[in-house]
Protein backbone atom coordinates (compact mmCIF):
# COMPACT_ATOMS: atom_id res chain seq x y z
CA UNK A 1 0.00 0.00 0.00
CA UNK A 2 1.03 4.07 0.23
CA UNK A 3 3.60 4.98 2.71
CA UNK A 4 2.82 8.54 3.95
CA UNK A 5 0.69 10.77 1.51
CA UNK A 6 2.20 9.10 -1.74
CA UNK A 7 0.44 6.12 -3.40
CA UNK A 8 2.05 2.72 -4.61
CA UNK A 9 1.31 0.99 -7.54
CA UNK A 10 0.27 -2.14 -5.71
CA UNK A 11 -2.44 0.30 -4.18
CA UNK A 12 -3.53 2.24 -7.57
CA UNK A 13 -3.86 -1.47 -9.19
CA UNK A 14 -6.64 -2.36 -6.78
CA UNK A 15 -9.15 0.33 -8.19
CA UNK A 16 -11.16 -1.14 -11.14
CA UNK A 17 -10.43 2.30 -13.47
CA UNK A 18 -6.44 1.28 -13.01
CA UNK A 19 -6.90 -2.28 -13.47
CA UNK A 20 -4.81 -4.22 -16.20
CA UNK A 21 -2.58 -0.29 -17.02
CA UNK A 22 1.06 -1.04 -17.81
CA UNK A 23 3.49 -1.03 -14.65
CA UNK A 24 5.00 2.17 -16.46
CA UNK A 25 2.40 4.26 -17.34
CA UNK A 26 0.65 3.11 -13.50
CA UNK A 27 4.36 4.32 -12.55
CA UNK A 28 3.80 7.63 -13.84
CA UNK A 29 0.25 7.74 -12.19
CA UNK A 30 1.62 7.03 -8.68
CA UNK A 31 3.90 9.73 -8.87
CA UNK A 32 1.28 12.84 -9.34
CA UNK A 33 -1.48 10.72 -6.80
CA UNK A 34 -1.14 11.52 -2.68
CA UNK A 35 -2.93 9.33 -0.28
CA UNK A 36 -5.62 11.18 2.14
CA UNK A 37 -7.41 10.03 4.55
CA UNK A 38 -10.50 11.29 6.08
CA UNK A 39 -12.38 10.69 9.25
CA UNK A 40 -16.49 9.96 9.97
CA UNK A 41 -18.01 13.37 9.04
CA UNK A 42 -15.56 14.88 7.00
CA UNK A 43 -16.91 16.55 3.78
CA UNK A 44 -14.51 16.24 0.95
CA UNK A 45 -16.08 18.09 -1.27
CA UNK A 46 -18.52 20.44 -0.98
CA UNK A 47 -21.36 21.83 -3.80
CA UNK A 48 -20.16 24.39 -5.56
CA UNK A 49 -17.00 24.59 -4.93
CA UNK A 50 -14.78 24.63 -8.17
CA UNK A 51 -13.32 21.26 -9.22
CA UNK A 52 -9.36 20.60 -7.90
CA UNK A 53 -8.95 16.80 -7.66
CA UNK A 54 -10.67 13.51 -8.61
CA UNK A 55 -11.23 11.47 -5.92
CA UNK A 56 -10.69 7.46 -6.00
CA UNK A 57 -12.14 5.23 -2.54
CA UNK A 58 -9.20 2.61 -1.51
CA UNK A 59 -11.47 1.85 1.33
CA UNK A 60 -14.11 3.49 3.50
CA UNK A 61 -18.06 4.42 2.85
CA UNK A 62 -18.83 8.19 1.60
CA UNK A 63 -22.62 9.79 0.83
CA UNK A 64 -23.14 12.16 -2.24
CA UNK A 65 -25.95 14.27 -1.00
CA UNK A 66 -27.53 17.64 -2.40
CA UNK A 67 -29.80 20.00 -0.19
CA UNK A 68 -31.89 23.02 -0.09
CA UNK A 69 -31.49 26.52 1.64
CA UNK A 70 -33.52 25.08 4.56
CA UNK A 71 -31.15 22.33 5.51
CA UNK A 72 -32.90 19.33 3.98
CA UNK A 73 -30.98 17.04 2.47
CA UNK A 74 -31.46 14.49 0.01
CA UNK A 75 -28.59 11.44 -0.80
CA UNK A 76 -28.31 11.07 -4.10
CA UNK A 77 -26.03 7.93 -3.44
CA UNK A 78 -23.61 5.68 -1.48
CA UNK A 79 -19.82 5.12 -2.44
CA UNK A 80 -17.07 2.68 -0.95
CA UNK A 81 -14.24 0.79 -2.14
CA UNK A 82 -13.64 1.07 -5.85
CA UNK A 83 -15.81 4.39 -6.77
CA UNK A 84 -14.48 7.52 -8.14
CA UNK A 85 -16.06 10.78 -7.37
CA UNK A 86 -15.34 14.30 -8.81
CA UNK A 87 -14.67 13.27 -12.17
CA UNK A 88 -17.49 15.25 -13.86
CA UNK A 89 -15.79 18.51 -12.95
CA UNK A 90 -12.55 17.16 -14.54
CA UNK A 91 -14.86 16.76 -17.65
CA UNK A 92 -16.70 19.99 -17.78
CA UNK A 93 -14.88 22.74 -14.99
CA UNK A 94 -18.28 23.52 -13.97
CA UNK A 95 -18.50 23.79 -10.01
CA UNK A 96 -19.12 20.74 -7.44
CA UNK A 97 -22.65 19.15 -8.02
CA UNK A 98 -22.96 17.95 -4.80
CA UNK A 99 -21.36 17.29 -1.18
CA UNK A 100 -19.27 14.04 -0.70
CA UNK A 101 -18.79 13.67 3.29
CA UNK A 102 -17.67 10.34 4.92
CA UNK A 103 -19.66 8.10 6.71
CA UNK A 104 -16.70 5.98 8.17
CA UNK A 105 -13.33 7.06 7.97
CA UNK A 106 -11.98 6.33 4.94
CA UNK A 107 -8.72 6.45 2.33
CA UNK A 108 -8.59 8.23 -0.86
CA UNK A 109 -6.71 8.48 -3.83
CA UNK A 110 -6.56 12.31 -4.91
CA UNK A 111 -5.55 13.57 -8.27
CA UNK A 112 -5.39 16.97 -9.34
CA UNK A 113 -7.62 18.11 -11.89
CA UNK A 114 -4.91 18.85 -14.58
CA UNK A 115 -2.82 15.89 -13.75
CA UNK A 116 -5.62 13.18 -13.85
CA UNK A 117 -6.23 14.92 -17.36
CA UNK A 118 -2.65 14.25 -18.85
CA UNK A 119 -3.39 10.57 -17.57
CA UNK A 120 -6.32 10.52 -19.82
CA UNK A 121 -4.87 11.58 -22.74
CA UNK A 122 -2.13 9.25 -22.50
CA UNK A 123 -4.82 6.28 -21.62
CA UNK A 124 -7.28 5.73 -23.65
CA UNK A 125 -8.00 2.36 -21.20
CA UNK A 126 -8.53 5.13 -18.01
CA UNK A 127 -10.66 7.23 -20.87
CA UNK A 128 -12.63 4.46 -21.26
CA UNK A 129 -13.24 3.42 -17.77
CA UNK A 130 -14.04 7.05 -16.70
CA UNK A 131 -16.99 7.25 -19.84
CA UNK A 132 -18.42 3.78 -18.56
CA UNK A 133 -18.67 4.82 -14.97
CA UNK A 134 -20.44 8.10 -16.26
CA UNK A 135 -22.75 6.05 -18.15
CA UNK A 136 -23.40 3.59 -15.36
CA UNK A 137 -24.40 6.89 -13.11
CA UNK A 138 -26.83 8.21 -15.37
CA UNK A 139 -28.81 4.96 -15.88
CA UNK A 140 -28.78 4.89 -12.08
CA UNK A 141 -29.99 8.18 -11.97
CA UNK A 142 -32.71 6.84 -14.55
CA UNK A 143 -33.62 4.32 -12.64
CA UNK A 144 -34.14 6.29 -9.08
CA UNK A 145 -36.48 9.10 -11.15
CA UNK A 146 -38.56 6.05 -12.47
CA UNK A 147 -38.48 4.87 -9.37
CA UNK A 148 -39.80 8.13 -7.29
CA UNK A 149 -42.40 8.35 -10.39
CA UNK A 150 -43.64 4.99 -10.74
CA UNK A 151 -43.66 3.34 -7.81
CA UNK A 152 -44.60 3.51 -3.91
CA UNK A 153 -42.53 3.87 -0.80
CA UNK A 154 -42.95 -0.13 -0.24
CA UNK A 155 -41.23 -0.85 -4.40
CA UNK A 156 -38.73 2.41 -3.41
CA UNK A 157 -37.59 0.83 -0.49
CA UNK A 158 -37.15 -2.87 -2.44
CA UNK A 159 -35.65 -1.59 -5.68
CA UNK A 160 -33.14 0.63 -3.40
CA UNK A 161 -32.32 -2.87 -0.88
CA UNK A 162 -32.14 -4.61 -4.12
CA UNK A 163 -29.60 -2.30 -5.86
CA UNK A 164 -27.20 -2.46 -2.68
CA UNK A 165 -27.53 -5.77 -2.39
CA UNK A 166 -24.87 -8.58 -3.28
CA UNK A 167 -24.54 -12.77 -3.05
CA UNK A 168 -22.37 -13.61 -0.52
CA UNK A 169 -22.57 -17.74 0.96
CA UNK A 170 -25.85 -18.60 -1.32
CA UNK A 171 -27.58 -15.53 0.26
CA UNK A 172 -28.76 -11.94 -1.28
CA UNK A 173 -27.71 -9.27 1.75
CA UNK A 174 -26.89 -5.77 1.87
CA UNK A 175 -23.70 -5.54 4.11
CA UNK A 176 -23.16 -1.81 3.86
CA UNK A 177 -24.67 -0.34 7.58
CA UNK A 178 -27.09 2.14 6.13
CA UNK A 179 -29.89 3.59 8.99
CA UNK A 180 -33.52 4.18 8.23
CA UNK A 181 -32.86 7.80 8.34
CA UNK A 182 -30.58 7.27 5.28
CA UNK A 183 -32.75 5.00 3.46
CA UNK A 184 -35.94 7.85 3.75
CA UNK A 185 -33.26 10.65 2.31
CA UNK A 186 -32.43 8.48 -0.69
CA UNK A 187 -35.56 7.54 -1.60
CA UNK A 188 -37.86 10.95 -1.01
CA UNK A 189 -39.92 9.90 2.29
CA UNK A 190 -39.99 10.04 6.06
CA UNK A 191 -37.91 7.70 8.44
CA UNK A 192 -41.46 6.95 10.05
CA UNK A 193 -42.51 5.40 6.89
CA UNK A 194 -39.70 3.98 6.20
CA UNK A 195 -39.34 2.44 9.46
CA UNK A 196 -42.77 0.95 8.84
CA UNK A 197 -41.97 -0.75 5.24
CA UNK A 198 -39.30 -2.05 6.79
CA UNK A 199 -41.17 -4.01 9.50
CA UNK A 200 -43.79 -4.71 7.60
CA UNK A 201 -41.24 -6.59 5.30
CA UNK A 202 -39.61 -8.23 7.41
CA UNK A 203 -43.26 -9.72 9.14
CA UNK A 204 -44.07 -10.59 5.48
CA UNK A 205 -40.64 -12.81 5.40
CA UNK A 206 -39.06 -10.61 2.48
CA UNK A 207 -36.59 -9.39 4.52
CA UNK A 208 -33.87 -10.41 7.95
CA UNK A 209 -32.42 -7.85 9.62
CA UNK A 210 -29.24 -9.33 11.22
CA UNK A 211 -26.13 -8.30 12.59
CA UNK A 212 -24.29 -9.19 9.60
CA UNK A 213 -27.06 -6.59 7.43
CA UNK A 214 -30.10 -7.20 5.70
CA UNK A 215 -30.73 -10.77 4.14
CA UNK A 216 -33.35 -10.42 0.89
CA UNK A 217 -35.66 -13.22 0.21
CA UNK A 218 -36.40 -13.94 -3.92
CA UNK A 219 -40.22 -12.55 -3.18
CA UNK A 220 -38.94 -9.35 -2.63
CA UNK A 221 -38.68 -8.86 -6.25
CA UNK A 222 -42.29 -9.09 -6.00
CA UNK A 223 -42.61 -5.92 -4.02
Amino acid sequence: MASGNTVSVTALRTLPVFQGIAPERLESVSRVAVMRRVSRGTAVVLAGDSTDFIYFVLNGNLKVTVSDEDGREVILTMIGQGDVFGEMGVVDEAPRSATVTAIASADLVQIAQADFRRILQDNFDVCLRIMSHLSHRLREADRKIESLALMDVYGRVARLLLDMAEEADGVTIVKKKISKQDIAKMIGASREMVSRVMKDLQIRGLIEETDGGVILRDQIHEV
